[in-house]
C-alpha cells in the first residue's frame, strides 16, 4: 500500500464514480504548469478522465509550443495531501456534495477547495462583509453590528481575514457562523496579526482556500480570493472603501457574477468612504444596518417576512430609496465600452460620446471614475487616452 493509498478517506468527500485515484489525478492536472481552470475543464472534457489528460498534456504543450513539458509530479500533490492532514485540513471538490452551491455556479468556480474547520456552513446562506484594512472606529463598529445581526438573522458572514472590517466582522460573526477565504494556503495566516482569530474560526467557523497548502499570498493571489469572497454569498455588504481598494473590486465580481452589492454611506471628506459613496451614487443600495440588507434581500423562509432586528443605534433619517436593478452593471458595462474604444493614442472626447452612442451627461461619471481610477488620462484640447 503506498502513502497515497493510505490518505484517509475522509480528506475526500465522496464523488461517485470519481474514485480517489481519479481526485489525485485531477489535483496534480490542476496543479500543473500553464494549467489554469480554464484549461483545467477544457481537458477533462476532451479526454474524459484526469488520467487521460495527464498523459495528453505533455503533446498539448508541444502544439502550444513548449518543447519540454513536465506534468505535476506525483510527490508534490502527494506533499500537498500531508501537509493538509497534519492541518486538519478537507479537500472538497466540485460536484460533491459538501461544494458550495452558489460557488458551483460560477464559470471560473475553483475546482477544488481545502477546508479547516465546520464545513456545514457552506450550505447556510452567506453574506460577504468587506471594507477598508485601515478602517476607522465607526467602520469597524458597524461591521460588528451588521455582522452579529446578520448571523443571528441565520446568515453565514464572509470576509477575507484581512485587518480592519473583515476582522471586526469575522469576530463579531463568530458565535453563530463565520467563513474566512483565504488568499494563500489555507494553512498560511496572513496578516500574522490576525492567527488568534484565525485559530478561533477553525474551531467556530470555516476557513478555506483554493491554493496549494503551505502557498505564501502574493499579490496576485487576493483579486483571485475576492471572487471566492463574493461568489460564495447572496450579496456583497461594502463597509467602507477607498476608490481604489481591493472591496471595490469585490463589488464588480459580485455584479459579474450576479450578486447583490450594497454599501454602507460615510463622509464625503474621508477618503475611506469615497468607493462606497461612488457605488451609492451608481446604484448600490444604501446599507444602515441589517435591517436593510435582510430588507433588501429574498426572506430565507416564511418566517423571516415578520423579522425585525431591533437597530443596534438609531437610523438615519434617509428618503425612501428607489427599486435598483441594472444601474450598476449598466455603470460597469459603459466602463467596459470605453476602454475597449480607448488606447494610448488620444481620441477627442466628443467623437468617443459619439461612437458611444450615449449621452455626455450619462458618459462624463463614467469618464471621471476611469479618470480618478488611473485607467484613462485626460490631455489638453478635450482628449482622452489609456492611462
Amino acid at each position: 500500500m503506498t502513502d497515497r493509498d493510505s490518505y484517509p478517506s475522509s480528506t475526500h468527500p465522496p464523488l461517485p464514480p470519481t474514485s480517489e485515484d481519479e481526485q489525485f489525478s485531477r489535483l496534480r492536472l490542476l496543479r500543473s504548469r500553464r494549467v489554469g481552470i480554464t484549461t483545467y475543464k477544457r481537458l477533462l472534457t476532451e479526454h474524459g478522465t484526469a488520467q487521460n489528460a495527464l498523459a495528453a498534456l505533455p503533446e498539448v504543450a508541444r502544439a502550444a509550443g513548449v518543447e519540454t513539458y513536465e506534468v505535476c509530479p506525483e510527490a508534490v500533490v502527494q506533499a500537498e495531501l500531508n501537509a493538509a492532514r497534519a492541518a486538519g485540513a478537507r479537500l472538497v471538490m466540485q460536484g460533491s456534495d459538501a461544494y458550495p452551491t452558489p460557488l458551483d455556479d460560477l464559470d471560473d468556480a475553483p475546482p477544488f477547495l481545502w477546508v479547516i474547520g465546520d464545513i456545514s456552513l457552506l450550505a447556510k446562506p452567506m453574506i460577504s462583509l468587506v471594507g477598508a484594512r485601515n478602517a476607522s472606529s465607526l467602520g469597524t463598529r458597524m461591521a460588528r453590528n451588521l455582522a452579529r445581526d446578520l448571523g443571528a438573522a441565520g446568515y453565514a458572514v464572509v470576509s477575507g481575514l484581512a485587518r480592519g472590517v473583515d476582522a471586526a466582522a469575522h469576530t463579531a460573526a463568530l458565535p453563530t457562523g463565520t467563513i474566512a477565504a483565504q488568499a494563500g494556503g489555507v494553512d498560511v495566516i496572513y496578516p500574522t496579526e490576525n492567527t488568534e482569530l484565525a485559530v478561533s474560526i477553525a474551531e467556530h467557523g470555516l476557513r478555506l482556500s483554493e491554493q496549494p497548502m503551505g502557498l505564501q499570498p502574493m499579490a496576485r493571489h487576493f483579486p483571485s480570493r475576492n471572487r471566492i469572497i463574493s461568489g460564495l454569498s447572496r450579496a456583497t455588504v461594502v463597509v467602507e472603501a477607498a476608490t481604489k481598494s481591493g472591496s471595490l473590486i469585490t463589488a464588480r465580481d459580485a455584479l459579474d457574477q450576479g450578486r447583490d452589492v450594497l454599501a454602507v454611506p460615510g463622509n464625503p471628506f474621508d477618503a475611506r468612504a469615497s468607493g462606497c459613496n461612488q457605488l451609492i451614487r451608481d446604484g448600490a443600495t444604501l446599507i444602515r444596518s441589517a435591517e436593510d440588507v435582510i430588507e433588501a434581500l429574498a426572506p430565507l423562509h416564511d418566517s423571516q417576512k415578520e423579522l425585525a432586528l431591533k437597530p443596534t443605534v438609531e437610523p438615519l433619517q434617509t428618503p425612501p430609496r428607489e427599486p435598483v436593478k441594472q444601474s450598476l452593471r449598466k455603470a460597469a458595462a459603459l466602463h467596459r465600452q470605453i476602454l475597449s474604444r480607448l488606447s494610448p493614442a488620444p481620441v477627442a472626447e466628443d467623437q468617443l460620446i459619439r461612437d458611444l452612442a450615449v449621452s455626455a451627461s450619462e458618459a462624463a461619471p463614467a469618464l471621471l471614475d476611469l479618470e480618478l481610477d488611473g485607467q484613462i488620462t485626460r490631455q489638453s484640447g478635450g482628449f482622452l487616452s489609456r492611462g
